[in-house]
């Protein structure tokens, strides 16, 4: 016989036939592919959150950042020197020698060590009490007793002017040479006490 045509089974074969239910369908995804398209639709949600959440924090409001403290003032600009009055003193026993009082305050910031005190007058030397170095807090008034003794009468003044003490002060922020003006009555006082000092060498 000659044409094509079906194969016939052979003796003592037998022909499967498989059920329509269980034969693969052409064009039809495989069953793996419902968990396969979830486990996508999971990731894209993932991302879609991640790129939300990471969108908000570069856009959320920051706190500004808190300025820096104030630098602390110069010492010469917080600490006052003020003149209080000439101490009693004994010309018998020391004619060359007198004293005064001040009254050192500092109105704010760190504490001012006064390191040094002098005058602009070679003639006279200057000590004092307390001592130099010593310190004055904030708020705080110290008394110091200032004692000027004359070591060469041709090299002070007949009548101070305007007299003023140098004082060097120091605090956290800087060293200063300061040159305070204790006014009118300090420059009465110290002429006065000149006079009595040199009177023979004044004339």
């Amino acid at each position: 016989m000659s044409g094509v045509g079906p194969v016939e089974p052979g003796e003592g074969t037998r022909v499967r036939t498989v059920p329509l239910a269980h034969r693969p369908q052409r064009g039809f995804p495989p069953r793996n592919f419902e968990r396969h398209r979830r486990a996508a639709l999971g990731t894209l949600l993932t991302s879609a959150v991640l790129a939300g959440s990471g969108y908000l924090y570069l856009t959320r409001p920051r706190p500004r950042p808190q300025p820096p403290p104030p630098d602390p003032p110069y010492p010469s600009q917080a600490t006052a020197v003020d003149y209080l009055k000439p101490q009693a003193t004994d010309v018998r026993t020391d004619p060359r020698s007198f004293s005064f009082d001040v009254a050192t305050s500092l109105e704010s910031g760190p504490p001012v060590t006064v390191t040094r005190i002098s005058q602009p007058y070679a003639g006279l030397s200057v000590t004092s009490s307390p001592r130099t170095p010593f310190r004055t807090k904030a708020g705080a008034t110290r008394r110091v007793t200032i004692t000027m003794q004359v070591t060469e009468c041709g090299k002070v003044p007949r009548n101070a002017g305007l007299p003023f003490l140098d004082v060097t002060l120091r605090n956290t922020r800087a060293i200063e040479d300061h040159s305070f003006i204790l006014g009118s009555r300090y420059a009465q006082d110290l002429s006065q006490a000149l006079q009595v000092a040199c009177s023979n060498d004044f004339g």
